[in-house]
């Protein structure tokens, strides 16, 4: 072989020993430019996961906290706590590993750890019943604070993809110009990453699924549904709130099992009636919430009828057999509305609906006070309890049908708000029912009755006088214990006070109340049952209930006169109440006719505008005291 061609060999060879050393050297490049490129996904991937977990448990946080709100003694209200904490570590994770952007993650984690006195102030508040407080605590501070925050971390989030999608590109975009000699080590790479990639996004998904899922019945939880509806409010739908009636009741005497058992069937047979676009979520505790994406506002009376029809079957769980029934509220969003108002309507339809036990309502655009405005008031009434100059008695005669003597009065509250002027009882009166403050306006105005039964006695008048008291006051333990102590402050004989209360605030829990009015009695308390005939109370009740008076309502007298059903009603009543050895009294008599059918039919009792309105107490006593001279 010639020198001239070994030399070229040589050079050739040469040349491919240092293309192989540049391959090498290249593949040594690529292998760490790709190991690199390699660290950089995992880091923004371990960005990203610290960031989806903690959207993950500040979804969770807030769900719980609005089922804390729904079902006050619910398992939300057990987990709130937790859910608090694991959302913390969640988040001070996020500010540890985040080191491109640690100073926002670090704010975000502090926020949030600032927020939990606000959390626990806001289960005191539920803890002592003070839900018209907790709901402004959640609606004003809470949820705006942890939407804002939700907001910011899904930017974060968003940016941090948006990191991990961009070393992913320029990953294949360098594998794609690598030479042979890196080509196994480029197609690992590429192997490596997109199952790396799949596996982000399975994961991704995973993530975002259970944070929309209720984990209990597989449904969507309130986080995903209020999304759901939100998406869906451009087109007016109907939302519809289901609470099931006595769920507490299983929970409490079957046990949690039972009860989790009933929830999953529910939610079961729910998802199984409504139509391929409906959404069917729970949204805690024991209340469920379908969406209907129809402007027609009769198609959600048909749903809900066929929901209401699906709990016509027994359930049966673990052997055990039970039948139920629901209240469902619907509300058809209008223009303008945002979803809190939406599901805010269709909670208060259900509640009117369970209230009223007629199974369904509709949300009609009722009158009621937004939250701020229910505070003022609040606030103002607070004020009212203890100022004479605001809060007074106006006394409302009770007459004998027969004779047209005096037989006693009952007391009604007046206030005189020192801007707004007079404010009707149908404004006040349903704000303190849902709050403490009904406690200290009940005894405000017993010890205001009382004064003035004292003062009559003092001047020879001896005048029973009767006072409404609400479910609260009287389901209150230590109520009985309170008015024994105002009667013997007063000096005040027992028997010249008359506790009024209705059919609803019996019923609501009969043993408690049954209780409370035989400590009542042993004081020597009248008991009597107001408005009769519009609430539900049954006849063992009646039996067994330690009262002394039936008080017909008002829509039974007005038309007695003239109407035989209500003149049948009125005295198939006045005869129940005698075989019982009751007194009965007619409410609402506004006219001769209505006391002579009265007369007729031997009601005990009237009173109403034809007799006389509410009086002041001085007014009163000045006819007292007429009668007293001519007598």
């Amino acid at each position: 072989m010639s020198l001239s061609r070994v030399r070229p060999a040589r050079a050739l060879t040469v040349l491919l020993g240092l293309l192989l050393a540049a391959l090498a050297g290249y593949a040594v490049v690529g292998n760490w430019q790709q190991a690199a490129l390699v660290r950089g996904v995992a880091a923004a991937g371990s960005d990203t996961d610290a960031y989806q977990l903690a959207a993950f448990e500040l979804t969770t946080e807030m769900a719980t906290l609005q089922g804390t709100m729904q079902e006050t003694g619910g398992e939300e209200h057990d987990d709130l706590l937790a859910a608090n904490q694991r959302a913390d570590d969640a988040m001070g994770h996020m500010a540890e590993v985040d080191e491109e952007h640690h100073g926002d993650a670090a704010d975000l984690a502090a926020r949030h750890r600032n927020l939990r006195m606000v959390v626990i102030g806001f289960l005191a508040q539920i803890e002592r019943g003070d839900e018209a407080a907790a709901e402004v605590t959640l609606e004003e501070v809470l949820e705006p604070e942890y939407t804002a925050m939700m907001t910011e971390l899904l930017a974060e989030q968003k940016h941090h993809l948006a990191d991990y999608d961009l070393l992913q590109t320029q990953a294949l975009r360098d594998s794609r110009h690598s030479v042979i000699a890196v080509l196994v080590v480029v197609l690992a790479g590429l192997v490596v990453l997109g199952g790396l990639g799949l596996s982000r996004r399975a994961y991704r998904r995973q993530v975002e699924a259970m944070a929309g899922a209720d984990p209990l019945t597989g449904l969507r939880n309130r986080a995903a549904f209020v999304d759901h509806v939100a998406e869906a409010l451009p087109d007016e739908p109907t939302v519809l709130v289901i609470n099931v009636d006595g769920f507490r009741d299983v929970n409490e005497q079957l046990g949690h099992r039972v009860g989790d058992l009933l929830l999953v069937e529910t939610g079961r047979r729910l998802a199984s009636l409504v139509r391929g676009g409906d959404v069917v979520a729970r949204l805690g505790g024991d209340e469920f919430a379908v969406l209907l994406r129809d402007r027609e506002p009769g198609v959600g009376e048909t749903i809900a009828a066929r929901l209401t029809e699906a709990f016509d079957r027994s359930f049966v769980l673990d052997e055990i057999t039970l039948d139920l029934e629901v209240s469902i509220g619907a509300a058809t969003a209008a223009a303008g509305e945002n979803v809190i108002t939406v599901l805010r309507h269709a909670d208060a339809a259900m509640h009117e609906a369970k209230q009223n036990r007629t199974g369904f309502h509709r949300f009609q655009g009722e009158g009621r006070q937004d939250a701020a405005a229910r505070l003022s008031l609040l606030g103002d009434l607070r004020r009212a309890v203890e100022d004479s100059d605001q809060l007074t008695l106006h006394y409302q005669p009770k007459v004998a049908v027969d004779t047209g003597a005096l037989v006693g009065v009952e007391a009604l509250a007046r206030w005189h708000h020192p801007a707004r002027g007079s404010v009707s009882p149908a404004e006040f009166i349903p704000v303190l029912e849902v709050t403490n403050l009904m406690h200290r306006f009940t005894e405000r105005v017993l010890t205001m009755a009382l004064g003035q039964a004292r003062t009559w006695l003092d001047a020879g008048h001896r005048v029973p006088i009767a006072v409404n008291v609400s479910a609260r006051s009287l389901l209150d333990p230590q109520f009985p214990a309170r008015v024994a102590a105002l009667l013997a402050e007063s000096g005040v004989p027992g028997d010249l006070l008359s506790i009024e209360v209705t059919e609803y605030a019996l019923m609501s829990d009969p043993d408690t109340a049954i209780h409370a009015l035989h400590r009542l009695r042993e004081a020597g308390v009248v008991a009597s049952i107001d408005d009769y005939g519009t609430g539900y109370s049954s006849m063992t009740y009646l039996k067994v209930l330690p009262i002394a008076e039936l008080k017909i309502d008002r829509s039974f007298v007005l038309d007695i006169a003239e109407n035989n059903s209500s003149r049948a009603l009125v005295a198939s009543t006045v005869e129940l109440g005698h075989r019982l050895g009751l007194t009965v009294v007619a409410e609402g008599v506004e006219d001769e006719a209505a006391v002579e059918a009265l007369r007729e039919i031997g009601c005990d009792t009237a009173q109403g505008y034809h007799f006389d309105r509410p009086l002041t107490a001085e007014a009163l006593t000045a006819r007292l005291e007429e009668k007293l001279q001519t007598a």
